[in-house]
């Protein structure tokens, strides 16, 4: 262990700006920004760094509207078309209650193209899903007698 005091903050920043200027062409003028942009360094060293705040720019009507289009739904996020934002959003760690929030759509806003929404209808339409109420029965003569129940007869 040594006996050294520890190195003061002019002086750590003395020797980073000397050892600079010696190995590098700054002109003169640009010194005094230099000295104070390494102390300024210097001094936050070990300070907690101040938390970023998001700002979120609210879509416009003209935005919200050339969102959605047949191919699909234009991302607020990354501006990337996808047919389907609900996968997309869960990567991002949204849901899709504070995407419409951040940027101001309605409660309405589709989170599944258009498009795409109508061909997986048609899609379900045609292999018969969803038409469990539709569907005629046969006519009937008349009610049907009672099924005996319980053990046969020897």
């Amino acid at each position: 262990m040594t006996d050294q005091p520890a190195p003061s903050l002019l002086d750590m920043t003395v020797g980073i700006v000397a050892n600079y200027v010696s190995n590098n062409d700054l002109p003169p003028e640009r010194i005094g920004d230099l000295i104070f942009s390494i102390h300024a360094a210097l001094a936050n060293v070990g300070q907690p760094e101040p938390e970023a705040v998001e700002i979120y720019v609210r879509a416009n009507a003209g935005q919200i509207r050339k969102s959605i289009t047949d191919a699909g739904l234009v991302s607020f996020l990354d501006g990337r078309t996808y047919k389907s934002l609900k996968r997309h959003l869960s990567a991002n760690g949204i849901t899709p209650d504070e995407y419409r929030d951040r940027y101001g759509l309605a409660s309405d806003y589709p989170m599944v193209s258009p498009a795409y929404s109508a061909r997986r209808s048609e899609l379900a339409k045609s292999i018969g899903l969803g038409a469990k109420g539709r569907k005629s029965t046969p006519p009937t003569d008349g009610p049907k007698p009672p099924t005996k129940r319980g053990r046969s007869s020897k």
